[in-house]
């Protein structure tokens, strides 16, 4: 079971948080209503995600085993075997699903059409990344950041209730600025070894762009707290400027730059 688990990497759920994003920054984190929906959200969310890490880890076994860390998943080591993990990966797809439909079942206006075309776009668009559009640079960073936007938008159309433009912008760039972080210690690191596109980036490159999304992360989120009235807002810009240079200062160490690595 301990493989199993492992194979849904499920300290990956951490991003998943983001799906009550929506509901904290509107002031509505109290509304037990709202709080449960987005509850059966994350659980569907993070099952249908399980099975993108599932089929990517699929894709990705030969280049795996030359890593010096993604070497120990279950997959790429053999402790698992692909019949297994497509499997798996099924039975978690089903779950995800019915996770989704049940707020339907407690509230009228639930949006159940949207919620599963957010879902279903997410797992859509990242088989055809783990399939081809890993390989082209930019674009895998692309969907990187669409995997975080894809979960805040999630949130959003299951509770009706709507992001502000500047915090979506905050989010964007945010999620722009972690996914190059990724990049250039993945780069740093083994260069080319365990990813293609690694060969097309270049650090100059990686950095320029992650210090341009770090400017815009810190002036959106700026402004919309700016837009809140209130001095409580504007001291919470300190604590994202400390989050964003603490990242900043880990990934120049030893971390391979994972985002959910660095928080944990």
């Amino acid at each position: 079971m301990k493989d199993y688990l492992k194979l849904m990497r499920v300290k990956h759920y951490i991003k998943n948080f983001l799906i009550f994003s929506v509901i904290i920054f509107s002031g509505n984190l109290f509304n037990k209503d709202l709080v449960l929906i987005n509850f059966f959200n994350f659980i569907s969310f993070s099952l249908i995600s399980s099975v993108v890490y599932i089929i990517n880890d699929i894709a990705d076994i030969e280049k795996d085993r030359l890593h010096p860390i993604k070497k120990n998943r279950p997959l790429a080591s053999g402790v698992i075997s692909k019949k297994n993990a497509y499997i798996f990966a099924v039975a978690l797809f089903i779950i995800g699903s019915l996770f989704n439909v049940i707020p339907s079942f407690l509230y009228l206006d639930y949006s159940i059409l949207h919620t599963f075309i957010c879902i279903y776009s997410y797992l859509i668009i990242n088989i055809f990344y783990s399939k081809k559009l890993k390989k082209i640079p930019i674009v895998d960073v692309l969907i990187l950041t669409f995997g975080f936007i894809i979960r805040v938008v999630y949130g959003s159309v299951s509770t009706g209730v709507c992001i502000s433009n500047w915090l979506y912008l905050t989010i964007l760039s945010a999620s722009l600025y972690f996914s190059l972080g990724k990049r250039r210690n993945e780069f740093k690191k083994n260069n080319s070894k365990s990813r293609d596109v690694l060969s097309r980036y270049n650090k100059e490159f990686l950095d320029k762009f992650m210090n341009s999304f770090m400017t815009c992360t810190i002036v959106f989120y700026s402004l919309w707290a700016n837009a809140n009235n209130s001095v409580f807002y504007l001291l919470s810009i300190v604590i994202l400027i400390y989050i964003l240079m603490r990242y900043s200062l880990i990934i120049e160490g030893n971390s391979f730059g994972d985002p959910v690595d660095v928080v944990l």
